[in-house]
């Protein structure tokens, strides 16, 4: 129920329509009787100034942000956590006092899914595949939280110079040793792959509708003592993890990741806990 008193919480970007944050957070705020109201509105990067100055003017508690002004979001932050600043990208703002606060809770819902999945990233190694938005989360928030090594697969091109950038600040601002190679260098790839205890596909191959695609074609590097994880969650078994599961892998898609993130920007806004159990059971099966 909104009141006089309700809060604006809201989602920017283009599109937004398709969103499940409105219907997984105003369930929360419901179920935990928190007097807040989750929206969407459509926002491009050249509307962000005057969006966020509206949403400051009306007193919003915060708003998230997907493609495409998760950059711009970075740039009118006040303050970064280390994530956001590592990511140079913000999917979550806490407006304090007029400033903001600028979060990305992506890679924690990547590292949270992990752990959903029963495994733990600490002290490992994992070979990730990919340098967008999704792999550069994964991969910040892995070393973060202790990943011992992580061997970036991203291919040469637009993106090489981002990733590069990416695996230096890594290797200057945290404890995780980090490379980059060439996602089609199958030689490396194997050895990278030998000695991982996980693989992450942050690539879009095997996302619908291109659902008969894998990154990595050649099955044999799939050893049974990998786990493979896939940032996909449509189709919610990619050709990654069938073949994966074929060689004996134990696998686990990105449906969590969706979850878990919102999870932590809801704790950000409201200082609770998310009642996930609920969510999960009403909004992710």
């Amino acid at each position: 129920m909104i009141t006089g008193k309700s809060q604006l919480i809201c989602l920017l970007g283009s599109p937004v329509a398709h969103s499940i944050s409105p219907l997984m957070h105003n369930e929360a705020f419901r179920l935990l009787n928190l007097d807040y109201a989750y929206l969407c509105f459509e926002a491009k990067e050249k509307d962000m100034e005057e969006a966020v100055k509206s949403l400051k003017f009306l007193n919003a508690r915060g708003f998230n942000c997907t493609m495409p002004v998760k950059i711009k979001a970075y740039e009118l932050a006040d303050e970064l956590s280390p994530a956001a600043s590592l990511m140079e990208a913000v999917n979550t703002v806490v407006i304090e006092n007029g400033r903001l606060i600028g979060h990305n809770t992506d890679g924690i819902g990547y590292v949270s899914s992990v752990k959903e999945a029963g495994f733990d990233l600490t002290g490992k190694k994992m070979t990730l595949l990919g340098g967008g938005g999704a792999a550069t989360a994964a991969a910040v928030q892995s070393a973060l939280d202790g990943a011992s090594e992580i061997a970036i697969f991203n291919r040469k091109g637009r993106s090489w110079e981002r990733a590069q950038k990416l695996t230096d600040k890594l290797n200057a601002r945290t404890d995780c040793r980090v490379s980059l190679y060439d996602l089609a260098d199958t030689t490396q790839l194997k050895a990278q792959l030998a000695d991982s205890y996980i693989l992450t596909n942050g690539t879009s191959a095997g996302m619908a509708p291109n659902i008969d695609e894998s990154p990595v074609p050649d099955i044999s590097l799939l050893h049974e003592d990998l786990i493979v994880s896939d940032v996909i969650y449509n189709p919610r078994r990619t050709k990654l993890m069938a073949d994966a599961e074929s060689r004996g892998c134990r696998t686990f898609n990105g449906l969590y990741m969706l979850l878990y993130q919102g999870a932590a920007a809801f704790k950000l806004w409201t200082g609770q806990e998310m009642p996930v159990s609920a969510i999960k059971e009403k909004f992710f099966r």
